[in-house]
């Protein structure tokens, strides 16, 4: 295609992404939200909030639509505890936010300002447009991406020291140098969304360039198994951090399972295996790439999870030793406060930055150009509709806004630091079902 007939697509491409964009802005101040957005968990309001929130780069001044969704149960009816208005810290104190990603005596020190880090999203799940603005924005907050099972594209070197390398069971685009690259690595035995059952890239969207990328064949579907058929036991799962630790002896190993009834005895055996970072993945998150039969039936949802790995690691004296971060359905500055309390050090975000990047879950993730917004396609023209600065400054304005919303709540709990937070259950309420209330806040 010459130059001159390539125009009329860049002119269309640029009018769409002008309207788009215009649409996040403007759709937030209107008192009723489009038609057919959302679903219970991620309701129309609260994705608009979070539209805001990525416009601003702070929370709704008004309303609590950016609190919680409406799925009548999991962190949607957990609360706090607030003190009163005179107990609680002055405004002005200075709240810490950071955690340590590792807490063994050896190995680097890595600390990041806030508690959390961006997971895991391939490339052929979403954009390379996608995933550099993840890391983009992971950089000015001095925190990480993950690059998924999808292998490391090359435009994200760039942003070396703030990018988790994963290595999945179809080991797709796994290389020494990618391997020697990363500060942390990260082994994906599970994910929440599709426990037991492995992951999988339609054909339509194995394009040529995600298929030389996973060092495959284009437009052939591809599966990634479960489980890693060289892992069966805990020696085995200590060979595999052994090797990582072999070609790159100076990274974090991060342990990505997800939650089935005896994740506390897969979190003991994953520190016993080296582990510095085990990351449970709950039944709420994924895209909508992702069965519903295996989001709502397989896994332990994230809630019971959390405190589930915290009381068991702290009863085997080890808690201290490992950091414990979750995912799978975090969705505002709330929800990270509420799985801290739970137990955990921290979360890891990932439907959140698509919404802030224009996602209406419309659950077409598995189509290649089902997409509407440019985010999970690595379709040539659709993918354009997301340029990466623009797409960093949403992510990072939602990180400002959740810094700030998480801040304000340590203050009305009366904390200094986010670690003050880890296990305070009691600090929670919970809303039962008969009582109607959505999530307890004003109690």
């Amino acid at each position: 295609m010459s130059k001159s007939q390539n125009l009329p697509m860049t002119a269309a491409t640029a009018k769409h992404t002008q309207a788009l964009r215009d649409g996040f802005t403007r759709w937030p101040e209107r008192q009723a939200p489009p038609p057919a957005m959302g679903d219970l968990r991620w309701p129309a309001d609260l994705i608009l909030a979070t539209w805001a929130q990525a416009g601003t780069g702070a929370p709704p001044s008004t309303g609590d639509a950016h609190t919680h969704g409406q799925s009548d149960g999991g962190f949607d009816r957990l609360g706090f505890k607030w003190l009163s208005e005179s107990a609680r810290l002055a405004p002005e104190t200075e709240i810490d936010l950071a955690i340590p990603l590792n807490r063994r005596p050896l190995d680097p020190r890595i600390e990041i300002p806030v508690p959390w880090y961006g997971a895991g999203m391939s490339y052929g799940s979403v954009s390379e447009q996608v995933m550099l603005a993840r890391a983009m924005a992971a950089k000015r907050w001095g925190t990480f991406t993950s690059t998924g099972e999808g292998g490391y594209p090359d435009s994200l070197l760039a942003y070396k020291d703030h990018v988790i390398t994963q290595v999945a069971t179809g080991m797709f685009g796994v290389r020494e140098a990618t391997l020697k690259a990363a500060r942390i690595i990260e082994f994906k035995y599970a994910q929440g969304a599709k426990p037991g059952l492995g992951g999988h890239l339609l054909g339509d969207k194995a394009t040529v360039s995600v298929a030389k990328m996973r060092q495959s064949v284009p437009w052939v579907s591809l599966f990634s198994p479960f489980p890693f058929h060289s892992v069966y036991s805990v020696e085995d799962h200590r060979k595999h951090v052994d090797w990582v630790k072999t070609i790159n002896p100076d990274a974090l190993v991060s342990i990505k399972v997800s939650t089935p009834t005896d994740v506390d005895m897969v979190a003991v055996g994953s520190y016993y295996a080296g582990a510095h970072i085990l990351h449970i993945d709950g039944s709420y998150g994924g895209t909508g790439a992702a069965p519903e039969i295996a989001k709502k039936n397989i896994a332990m949802p994230i809630e019971y999870a959390i405190p589930k790995v915290h009381r068991y690691l702290v009863s085997e004296g080890i808690r201290e030793e490992i950091t414990l971060m979750a995912s799978g359905g975090i969705r505002t500055a709330h929800d990270i406060a509420k799985a801290i309390a739970l137990g955990a050090d921290g979360v890891i975000l990932g439907t959140s930055e698509l919404v802030a990047m224009g996602c209406t879950r419309c659950s077409n993730c598995e189509r290649g150009r089902g997409c509407p917004f440019g985010l999970t396609t690595t379709d040539p023209e659709l993918s354009l509709l997301i340029d990466p600065e623009w797409g960093a400054e949403r992510v990072s304005n939602l990180y400002g806004a959740f810094a700030q919303e998480l801040s304000e709540i340590l203050r009305r709990l009366g904390l200094m630091s986010v670690r003050e937070l880890r296990g305070r259950t009691d600090l929670l309420t919970y809303s039962p079902r008969e009582a109607g209330g959505h999530d307890g806040q004003d109690r």
